[in-house]
């Protein structure tokens, strides 16, 4: 098949990318700069110049391939309009990404939730999220009114070495990161706050997985297993020496990086991916504990 992909320089987009080609597949990604052009097309991925407001460029691509995956920004609106518009009664697959963080709550690090959703269940997005949960339902409902075969995968936090381009995932490098700046595991406020999790080579196997056997309408959380922010400052402490964790101020957070932090790092976001098990999909790789043993 020939395959496009929106943000196949990215971390998810670029390991889909490189599963694909591995899988016998044609890939084209879409590439915001002609720096990046040589690099893709070293990974045998096919570029075209352009960025995601560029109806123009997406519709004739989209028209010209098989199937879409669109890995690039999950708050784009123009970009998800324009691919469905553009794949409109042509039967094609589309598959778009979002993230757990539409599940999120207000808990501000200071509590656990027990409540673990599903696909099927029925919960309110914060109204930082509102529009990207809309989004969604735009692209399932373009399964019986556009006819296309459109498909949302929603990705928990995500760790592991990306294969593409981009090695890093977001969550996690960051708080590494700022750990490693502190001198201490990093955690905000009291660090309940859990979080479902998945690597990024049972992450990609989803999307393959989807590709081939997954129905339209179709939504798929994506996660094994979850642990709090205050567990995963743990790790990060053991794994890198730096030998004990600090609470810092979620205010401060917000201030200075705003909702988008503070629902990514601060809140729960427990998942279930019973529909992506029930298709078939069974991870196998390291979890976020081994992973972070693997570090030392």
């Amino acid at each position: 098949m020939k395959i496009f992909v929106t943000g196949a320089t990215g971390y998810i987009g670029g390991s889909v990318a490189e599963r694909l080609i591995a899988s016998g597949h044609q890939v084209v990604g879409l590439v915001r700069s002609a720096e990046s052009i040589p690099q893709l097309e070293a990974h045998g991925i096919e570029s075209v110049l352009g960025n995601l407001d560029d109806p123009e460029i997406i519709t004739k691509t989209a028209h010209e391939a098989d199937a879409v995956i669109h890995a690039a920004s999950a708050d784009h609106a123009g970009a998800v309009v324009t691919l469905i518009a553009a794949l409109e009664r042509s039967g094609k697959t589309l598959i778009c990404t979002t993230g757990s963080g539409i599940a999120a709550d207000s808990a501000a690090g200071e509590y656990a939730t027990s409540a673990v959703l599903t696909e099927d269940s029925y919960f309110e997005p914060v109204p930082f999220r509102r529009p990207r949960v809309a989004m969604n339902r735009l692209v399932r409902e373009a399964a019986i009114d556009k006819g296309i075969r459109s498909i949302v995968i929603c990705p928990s936090m995500i760790y592991g070495k990306g294969r593409g381009l981009q090695s890093d995932s977001d969550q996690l490098p960051k708080l590494i990161a700022l750990s490693k700046q502190v001198g201490a595991g990093v955690f905000f406020g009291k660090g309940l706050n859990r979080y479902s999790n998945v690597h990024i080579d049972d992450l990609v196997d989803l999307y393959l997985l989807a590709l081939e056997k997954a129905p339209g309408g179709s939504f798929f959380f994506a996660e094994n297993g979850d642990a709090s922010f205050k567990e995963i400052a743990e790790m990060i402490s053991r794994s890198f020496g730096l030998g004990k964790t600090v609470s810092l101020s979620v205010e401060d957070l917000v201030q200075q990086h705003g909702d988008a932090a503070r629902y990514g790092i601060t809140s729960n976001s427990l998942v279930s991916a019973v529909n992506a098990r029930r298709l078939g999909w069974s991870p196998k790789a390291p979890s976020l504990a081994e992973y972070f043993d693997s570090l030392r």
